[in-house]
């Protein structure tokens, strides 16, 4: 049987985070456990929802524009933990940065 979607295979020795323009940071977090996020860089909805505070220009309110590292890594997101280097998630990211 044949795959009706194409995916699209990204096994590229670029693709790693020390060579990514920290294309993962630029996308909606939600907090849904608690990992320790300093409570200043938090945004609550109207309903109590969590979400990182983002900058106007859609950046995590957490990355270091000049280094592309997270500052505060030891209590970064679930999310941004699970978020695997070279997954395909990843890899969409990556190509569209």
């Amino acid at each position: 049987m044949t795959n009706p979607i194409p995916i699209k295979e990204v096994n590229s020795p670029d693709l790693t985070c020390s060579k990514c323009k920290a294309a993962c940071c630029q996308l909606e977090v939600m907090l849904i456990t608690d990992t320790g996020v300093p409570e200043r860089f938090i945004k609550r909805d109207q309903w109590g929802g969590e979400t990182m505070k983002r900058l106007d220009d859609g950046w995590c309110i957490c990355v270091d524009r000049e280094t592309k590292l997270c500052t505060i890594y030891e209590n970064r997101p679930w999310v941004c933990r699970i978020f695997e280097m070279g997954s395909y998630e990843c890899s969409i990211e990556f190509i569209e940065a």
